[in-house]
């Protein structure tokens, strides 16, 4: 605005100039230049910009964004557009749940989570709602996940295995059992049918020949096979941790008879003993892969954390009413909880279906799953 008050104020000089010069000759013409000078200095200083009705540019620091593709016009903000408004997960009490404690203590504390947990007790209420796409994401039998594969017909893919090997043979009194084939002539207490319990214990028998000498009593619940264990002495039972330790923390009598893990390794099948993995709705990681992945960090960071903090794991773990804090304390080191992704889950994964398919084909669901079940990110 200066330089164009200066303009008018050279502008008005010349006038001036050749004025003078017409009337009064070259004399006078340096005096008006002269005055004309200290004019056009003043009105330099002195002279407001004039009022304009025109509107102001903007700054360049406007908060709207417009999208190149649809052309629309929306506020920028911090939230990704693209990330889910919420991802359901769900888990099974237990170890598939305790490995997630860190991330849902975190979760709980931050009031931009998008992540909504829930536990169940058993596989039979969870698998109708990932059936119907209620939930995002699950933590379920590593067999149960290939049965929905199936059952939905491939809009169901493995994301981790998050449990190996948890299944132990408990017996309440006496040392009548040391081995698989002790269990001649028993009854056997489990929990966990139509899923890995069933068809891990299933085919460990079979293959050391007893299975049809060998009562197995079925409980819905875990809780209720401890329940059934405790309350017989000299019972024998099937039971994952951290229920094994709840067992021997209830009743001193109970002792770890078989470790499920040595008598599938003793059969040299080539495969290891898996328990649990996580699952994924095909649609939801399709829309939202950059969610996945982060939420797969973040559980694998949590695993980290359950696996060398026992102390603070187990505080969360009772503080998620999976189990009481001082029996998670005791369990956690003998939970195998673990966290396998990517081309390791592939090569893992795959063995242990085998036998069980090979053994029992619908334990997976009538057929193995096709290469689209293992999500590599």
């Amino acid at each position: 605005m200066k330089n164009a008050t200066k303009t008018t104020a050279l502008l008005t000089a010349a006038m001036l100039l050749i004025s003078a010069g017409c009337s009064n000759g070259s004399a006078q013409t340096t005096t008006a230049a002269s005055t004309t000078t200290t004019a056009a200095t003043t009105t330099t200083e002195d002279t407001e910009a004039p009022e304009t009705d025109a509107p102001a540019e903007e700054s360049g620091d406007s908060d709207k964004v417009v999208d190149a593709e649809t052309g629309e016009e929306y506020e920028e903000t911090d939230v990704d557009p693209d990330a889910p408004e919420k991802m359901k997960v769900a888990a099974l009490k237990g170890p598939t749940a305790m490995g997630l404690v860190k991330l849902m203590n975190d979760s709980a504390n931050d009031s931009g989570s998008i992540y909504d947990f829930s536990i169940y007790a058993a596989p039979d209420e969870l698998t109708p709602l990932i059936i119907k796409g209620e939930v995002d994401a699950a933590c379920i039998p590593a067999n149960l996940a290939s049965v929905l594969y199936n059952k939905t017909e491939g809009e169901i893919e493995v994301l981790a295995v998050n449990t190996l090997g948890v299944l132990y043979i408990v017996e309440n009194g006496g040392e009548t059992v040391n081995s698989i084939a002790d269990l001649k002539g028993k009854t056997v207490y489990a929990s966990g049918q139509g899923s890995t319990p069933e068809y891990a214990l299933n085919y460990i028998l079979t293959q050391n020949g007893i299975k049809d000498d060998v009562n197995i009593e079925w409980k819905t619940e875990h809780a209720e096979c401890l329940t059934a264990l405790t309350e017989n002495p000299g019972s024998v039972a099937l039971l994952p941790q951290p229920f094994v330790t709840t067992a021997m923390m209830k009743n001193e009598g109970i002792r770890v008879a078989v470790d499920l893990n040595e008598a599938w390794n003793a059969l040299g099948n080539g495969s290891s003993l898996i328990t649990g993995v996580c699952i994924g709705r095909k649609e939801f990681i399709e829309s939202y892969p950059d969610a996945v992945n982060e939420f797969l960090d973040a559980y694998k960071a949590s695993v980290e954390y359950v696996n060398t903090d026992t102390d603070g794991a187990a505080a969360l773990v009772g503080s998620f009413d999976i189990v009481p804090e001082a029996v998670a304390k005791k369990a956690l080191p003998a939970c195998n909880i673990t966290f396998i992704s990517g081309e390791e889950l592939k090569a893992k994964l795959p063995g242990y279906l085998q036998v069980l398919f090979d053994s029992e084909p619908k334990s997976v669901g009538g057929k193995l799953p096709a290469d689209d079940f293992y999500y590599l990110g």
